[in-house]
Parts: C-alpha cells; structure tokens; sequence
C-alpha cells in the first residue's frame, strides 16, 4: 500500500475512467433497445445511419474493455506500485472518446462533441502520465 501516495494522480483518473467506461459499457448492455433508438435517430442524416447497430457494438465492447482495464490497472497499482494494464486501459478509454468524438462531429452535434473533449482531457493526460 506505499504505493498509493506517490500514484494518487493515476489512480483516482483510472477510478474516473472505471467508474465511466463500466457505467456506459453496462448501460448498453441492459438498454441495447433504448440506445439503438436513440442513436438511430441521432445519426439517421449522417453516413452512419446504415451502420448504427455495428457501430453500438463496437463502442459496448471498447467502453467494458476500457473499464475492465482501468479496474485491473487500480489493483495493479495497489499491488505493484505500477500498472502497464491501467496504462492499456487508458490508451483503450483514449481510442474509445476518439471513436465517440467521431461520431458527435459527424452527427453534427457540436455541443456533444464539446462534451467528449472534457472526458478526452483527462485521459489522454493519464496516458501521458503512464508512459
């Protein structure tokens, strides 16, 4: 546990991407209908429309894997004192906001987008810092 101190940066950011990844990733899985709707409608004038369904999958499986990942990094850390699977978990969390960002701008919903980037930011930093 004399590890926790000197990452406590690194830790509470995988808890943040943890606690966003799994909440989403899970949220999907039990409102699969919902979120179709939803996103159906969200991109039914974009070059997306065709593929929603695909495209629902794929960002469900990155969102668990990222938090499953960050969750991982956490014991890691508490463990080892360092955490290359925290570190996947943020590089995979980094690659998921992408493919969400993505999405928003070509949905045309700037205001969405915006939002991403405020998650974007902090992850990408825990990267850095995980190098």
């Amino acid at each position: 546990m004399e590890h926790v101190l000197p990452n406590a940066t690194q830790i509470i950011l995988l808890i943040f991407l943890t606690i966003t990844f799994l909440q989403s990733g899970i949220d999907k899985v039990l409102d699969w209908k919902g979120n179709l709707g939803w996103l159906t409608d969200h991109f039914s004038k974009s070059p997306f429309k065709n593929s929603v369904s695909l495209l629902l999958g794929i960002v469900m499986v990155m969102e668990i894997i990222s938090g499953v990942l960050s969750a991982v990094g956490i014991v890691q850390f508490l463990v080892e004192g360092q955490s290359y699977i925290g570190f996947y978990g943020a590089v995979f969390a980094s690659l998921t906001l992408l493919m969400l960002l993505l999405g928003q701008r070509v949905a045309k919903d700037y205001v969405g987008a915006q939002t991403i980037v405020i998650y974007l930011i902090p992850t990408v930093f825990l990267v850095y810092l995980m190098q």
